[in-house]
């Protein structure tokens, strides 16, 4: 979405206290350290001047981070699988996905929760082309009847035969060989390595272990792409009293500390390579030891990250449409709406795990759907409105006058289409017309409630939708790579 002068922004800290929380996670870098679990990384540091001991902590000095931050770009531009330019990842502009890997699927026929499937990962990816307001797309199931050496590649197929929006994808491998998969697959899709340059069509997603161990597999992402000048996303999950301080100030100031890790080595490794910063850091919920999505701290904590972005010049990616219930119900609608319009508010750039329910387990497009809904009304928010000598409308109000209507004048007809937001899903009618359905042209049955509603959509776009199919070359080149893949993991005895 496009950033406009009259957005509304909400801070939840002042300058000051931005301040704060930066110079003490250059502190935390410089004192505590993190651990380095990959030679060349830890090469990469000692050479520029960090401090590596024997236990491969390495602790790095605050100009390695200021040197990071003038490299880093400060705008990435993102390309659907068409090349056309899409997402402009910069200052406050907002854009909306899905989440990935989730164990289970609420399934959309039985409504029953399941083991995810190859299927749940296609089906995502076509109601996702559809929906208007979802921007870009992440795997959201992890397939659990897919070999798990070429579950990457069977993946990223799946995404881009059933859309054709900008992705986020995610490796479960760091082996070389998957990853080199993954890049000839990207530069087959875009025709050439220069046309993939040029215009991404996916970013990479990666991870590490909270507090301060930056593992190989992490690593070995975070470099391949800072090599490549694949668009990278590197980022912590901070517990509050579990993987970080249990105050809210000293999470942030870990989670910071370790997404700049990712910076500095990134840039180490190839200057002005594109980096996305952020980070998930949230309460722990001591009473069940799990990390809660809806929890007020984890979106406030990632406002506050939006600010840090923004003070750095980065990308941000965030969190929202994301809720702890177990299935659609009035806890999901409350937790998903309000994460969306937050993320929203602090002006983060990638918005995802739209769809998600149960903490990060389980996907539903049922609330996929819902929150499509919500997120089109949260534009409807930021869009704002003009005030000036037009909308203002003193000549129109003086003409109509005491007990006139404004049906008929030209200024209703210019305006009122623009300035009213109108729903797909929910619905504004009386009772008597819900109840009785006496024919008014709403895409929704007699007395449906909004989850019904939901659930018709998602079957109607999965009969329907059909997205802009991959050419057939194309598509027989990747399913060679795919293939090729497996005949070299059973020779190698990595497949059954």
């Amino acid at each position: 979405m496009t950033r406009n002068p009259r957005q509304p922004i909400v801070n939840f800290l002042t300058e000051e206290e931005l301040n704060e929380i930066h110079f003490a996670s250059l502190e935390i870098l410089e004192r505590t350290g993190v651990q380095i679990h990959h030679e060349a990384a830890r090469d990469l540091l000692y050479s520029a001047g960090a401090y590596v001991e024997n236990d491969l902590r390495v602790r790095i000095p605050s100009q390695l981070v200021k040197v990071a931050l003038n490299s880093a770009p400060e705008r990435i531009v993102i390309a659907d699988r068409l090349s056309n330019r899409r997402m402009f990842l910069e200052g406050r502009k907002v854009y909306f996905g899905t989440g990935s890997d989730l164990k289970y699927t609420m399934d959309s026929n039985t409504h029953e929760r399941r083991l995810s499937v190859l299927k749940d990962i296609e089906d995502a990816a076509l109601v996702s082309d559809f929906l208007p307001n979802i921007d870009f797309l992440m795997s959201y199931a992890l397939a659990s009847d897919v070999d798990v050496y070429t579950s990457d590649l069977h993946t990223l197929y799946a995404m881009l035969k059933n859309s054709v929006k900008p992705m986020i994808i995610t490796a479960a491998s760091a082996d070389q060989g998957i990853l080199d998969d993954i890049y000839e697959i990207a530069c087959c899709v875009t025709g050439s390595r220069e046309q993939f340059l040029k215009n991404p069509f996916f970013m990479f997603y990666g991870q590490f272990i909270s507090p301060f161990v930056h593992n190989r597999e992490g690593l070995e992402r975070l470099l391949f792409c800072a090599e490549k000048n694949i668009p990278i996303i590197y980022i912590p999950t901070i517990m509050a009293g579990a993987t970080g301080p249990a105050t809210m100030a000293g999470a942030i100031a870990v989670g910071n500390a370790e997404a700049l890790v990712g910076l500095v080595i990134s840039q180490l490794k190839n200057p002005g390579s594109p980096f996305i910063y952020g980070g998930c850091v949230s309460s722990f919920d001591m009473r069940y030891a799990m990390l809660p999505y809806g929890a007020p701290e984890w979106h406030i904590a990632s406002a506050v990250l939006s600010q840090l972005s923004q003070r750095y010049s980065l990308p941000l990616f965030s969190t929202g449409g994301c809720t702890d219930a177990k299935v659609v119900d009035e806890q999901a609608a409350i937790e998903g709406a309000y994460s969306i319009l937050l993320a929203a508010l602090s002006g983060a750039n990638l918005i995802h795990d739209v769809g998600y329910l149960e903490s990060g387990l389980t996907g539903s497009l049922d609330y996929l759907v819902m929150m499509d809904e919500t997120i089109g009304l949260t534009k409807r928010i930021l869009g704002n409105f003009e005030v000036n000598a037009e909308t203002l409308a003193l000549d129109v109000v003086h003409n109509v006058g005491p007990g006139g209507h404004f049906f008929t004048e030209e200024h209703t007809l210019r305006h009122y289409r623009a300035e009213t937001w109108y729903p797909t899903l929910m619905d504004r009618r009386t009772y008597e017309d819900w109840s009785k359905d006496e024919g008014l042209a709403l895409e929704r049955s007699e007395g449906m409630t909004l989850k019904e509603s939901a659930q018709g959509k998602v079957a109607e776009i999965l009969n329907t939708h059909r997205p802009e199919p991959i050419e057939d070359d194309i598509a027989s080149e990747i399913e060679r790579i795919i293939h090729s893949a497996e005949r070299q993991m059973r020779s190698s005895g990595n497949m059954d």
